[in-house]
């Protein structure tokens, strides 16, 4: 018997008996579904993580750096004297501070308020266990006021869409210049362009001097709704309480590596560590945005390997399915390998017989589970609205291939055995059987 006839008897079989053979294949449809929605679910969050690390911006390194004997931020000076020192490695470096006091912006007869937490709070709503969840568009679109030196865009990623940013001797001599988000401009001045206008900020006059581009990541609207000031006003508009958070931008990820290490040693100096492993002058931590890509990557990678097991389970109880209907299948058809083998067929031509029927009923199957697969995994997209906003999601082709070898392969195993005891019946005997 050659394979155009094994498989040619092989679909004449599955044909004979539609539900019994839909009925074992259910297994290996559950399962390939299975691996194809839920590895695809998890990759399609890497993807989303991703995407918001590279927005966010690759090579940042984040630095927290407190001191109990701080006098007019002689720490943060000798930061950005030591990043200035690192040139070769970091691009620039600023401070990151958010005012939390409320204030107000106004263009003309536009007055806007700022860091209105009395309105967050009133459109906030109870979690069920004392606490309130802020969420929705008063808490996206509330502008926050936010001081910063002259590389602030660099260092946090924004890319300028008109005007420039303040510059050294601007933020030095404390001159009242400001640097506009997307959100912040659109609600000031629509679709004028802001540049060289004049904004009053809780009662004093700013000019603008520039504004950055959105973005672009809709469920973090308020990074775009911002206003930047120089970090000097820090005395007259944050009450000059001590700066601990900064921003350092390195080159590329080597000199982040580079530039974190030679951060955590320079602020280890600063604030030694006593016998106990703490600190009595202060405190420090040096943190890259490149670690926490990598470790959501590792992660994500883990979950998908985790659910992919988890699926690949149905798999194999859809395997032991297609083993049992093919002990039956053997039984059923004693007679006729007894017949096969009366007039001359070999072993191995019955074992191919069974194993191509085994593989077929499995890749049928397959086929239908990646097809019901790529209908969950775009089902469960859209459902899952606020985790992919609006992505389309796709199964990989090569998850697909890869859960449709590993069914046809299932076939084969599992057909292994019914197809060797088939082989394995003496023609007498086989002849004897009703």
């Amino acid at each position: 018997m050659n394979l155009w006839q094994a498989f040619k008897m092989a679909f004449k079989s599955i044909a004979m008996k539609k539900t019994r053979s839909f009925l074992t294949m259910l297994g290996i449809i559950i399962g390939v579904a299975s691996v194809v929605i839920m590895v695809s679910v998890m990759q399609g969050q890497a993807k989303k993580n991703m995407e918001y690390f590279e927005k966010m911006g690759d090579n940042k390194i984040e630095v927290s750096a407190y001191s109990y004997y701080d006098v007019d931020n002689e720490t943060g000076q000798k930061l950005f004297d030591y990043c200035l020192s690192l040139s070769d490695l970091v691009l620039g470096i600023t401070p990151d501070v958010e005012i939390n006091d409320k204030g107000t912006i106004q263009y003309g007869s536009k007055t806007l308020p700022v860091n209105d937490w009395d309105a967050i709070w009133a459109a906030a709503t109870p979690t069920g266990g004392g606490g309130m969840m802020i969420s929705g568009d008063p808490y996206q679109t509330m502008l926050r006021f936010v001081l910063g030196s002259e590389s602030y865009g660099v260092c946090n990623n924004y890319k300028l869409a008109g005007g420039r940013e303040f510059t050294y001797l601007e933020v030095e001599k404390t001159i009242p210049v400001c640097v506009l988000g997307s959100g912040a401009k659109e609600q000031l001045f629509g679709f004028t362009d802001p540049v060289g206008e004049t904004v009053s900020i809780n009662g004093d006059p700013f000019q603008v001097v520039g504004w950055y581009e959105s973005m672009g990541i809709e469920y973090n609207k308020r990074l775009d709704n911002i206003v930047v000031l120089p970090y000097t006003f820090n005395r007259s508009m944050n009450n000059n309480n001590s700066i601990q958070r900064y921003v350092v931008k390195a080159k590329d990820g080597p000199s982040t590596i580079e530039a974190s290490t030679k951060l955590e040693a320079f602020l280890l100096g600063m604030f030694p560590l006593n016998a106990d492993g703490w600190c009595e002058t202060g405190s420090f931590s040096v943190g890259s945005d490149n670690s926490y890509a990598e470790n959501a990557q590792k992660a994500n990678l883990m979950q998908s390997l985790v659910m992919g097991a988890i699926a690949g389970i149905s798999l194999l109880v859809g395997g032991i399915g297609i083993m049992n209907i093919m002990l039956v299948t053997v039984t059923e058809r004693t007679r006729e390998i007894g017949i096969r083998k009366a007039i001359g067929a070999e072993r191995s031509s019955i074992i191919t017989q069974f194993l191509i029927e085994s593989a077929v009923i499995c890749s049928l199957g397959g086929l239908l589970g990646i097809g019901i697969g790529y209908v969950g995994t775009m089902i469960a997209g859209k459902l899952m609205t606020d985790v992919f906003d609006g992505m389309i999601l796709m199964p990989e082709p090569a998850i697909a291939l890869g859960a449709f070898l590993f069914s046809v392969v299932l076939g084969i195993i599992f057909g292994m055995y019914p197809a060797i005891k088939a082989s394995g019946l003496q023609p007498v005997v086989a002849l004897r059987a009703d």
